[in-house]
Order: C-alpha cells, then structure tokens, then sequence
C-alpha cells in the first residue's frame, strides 16, 4: 500500500521543491537539523506501513489512507527538529492520522449532503459478501465514525481504554460506551 512512498517524505520538502516564494518566507529557525533528514526517513520507514494499516482501517480506503499518512508525515516534518522524545513521535503521528481521518470524514459528510441537495445519487457503500471477513468489514465501516474508531484503536492498534479516549479526546467511559455500541451494533448487522 505504501510501497511507492519509500523514497522519503524529506525529498518532497526539500528546499529545490519550494516555490522560490516560500523559501524566502521560511526562518533559519524553522529548517531541521542536518541528522534530522536521515532520523525522518528513518521514522517513515519505521512508523508508516502501520500508520497506513490504522488508516485503511479507520477509511477503508487505501489511497485515502495513503493520503493521510503522507499528511501526517509533512506535518510531523515542520515538529521534527523540536522534538524532545523520539518515542513521542509514534503517538503523534497516530493522533494526526486520528484527526486527519476525523476531517477526511468531516468532509466527505458535506460532499454528500452538497451531492444530496443537488440530486446526485452516488452509491458509496459496497454490498457485504457471504464470507464472514467481508461480512466484519461491512459491518464495521457501516458504523459511525467515532464507535468505528473507537474499536479500532481498541481492538487492531490494541490500545488501552485510557489511551484510546486521549487520542478521540474524550472520557474512558466514552470510549466504553463507544466499543460496546459498536459491537452490539456489529452483531445486529451480522446476526450473531
């Protein structure tokens, strides 16, 4: 899925690919240190194949998913030089795909109602197959964005509850709240 993105995301925002215009505005202050290049290639490599799985799942979607750790990789690039902890950087990166997802969302929510109020229908949904995987898969992308996050992270990342209401910014009791709608839900939807 991430397999052509290896070259590096620091080549994308190396200084000969900024408009001349952006590169005057940027301050001394801002660019990272020289180790820095070779430790965020090291990190790509390291941190994205499963960034891009926590977004496929959270998506379905893999060249949104794609896009979205791309996106989180650009903007952990601009905090690299400052970061303190490099074990920190694992959990920004999750939180920034987490709300890039949410906006993904957010977005794709108006574009509908937009396509809506204009009468145009387009299916986005695909029917679930026999097969119980399948059947999982449609269950869980049917459920609302938070409950269907919320199980991710619990159930796929393995996250514990606290950590899992840190990164949705809410209480663990809304978390809890959150897993057991959406099995119950899950199971409804499947029959068992």
């Amino acid at each position: 899925m991430l397999g052509g993105l290896t070259s590096s995301v620091s080549n994308a925002l190396s200084p000969k690919s900024v408009p001349v215009g952006f590169a005057s505005a940027s301050s001394e202050a801002d660019k990272p240190e020289p180790g820095a290049k070779r430790r965020l290639d090291a990190a790509y490599l390291e941190h994205a194949p499963a960034l891009g799985r926590l977004a496929y799942l959270l998506t379905g979607d893999a060249a949104v998913a794609e896009d979205l750790v791309q996106e989180a990789f650009v903007r952990a690039f601009a905090r690299f030089a400052h970061l303190r902890r490099q074990e920190a950087l694992a959990a920004y990166l999750r939180k920034t795909v987490v709300n890039l997802t949410h906006k993904h969302f957010r977005r794709l929510s108006t574009e509908r109602a937009c396509a809506e109020a204009v009468r145009v229908s387009g299916d986005l949904g695909w029917p679930p197959d026999v097969a119980l995987r399948e059947q999982l898969w449609a269950a869980l992308r049917k459920l609302p964005y938070r409950q269907r996050c919320a199980l991710v992270l619990r159930f796929y990342e393995d996250l514990s509850e606290k950590e899992a209401a840190r990164l949705l910014g809410c209480r663990v009791g809304t978390v809890k709240s959150l897993v057991h709608r959406g099995l119950s839900s899950m199971r409804e939807q499947i029959g068992g």
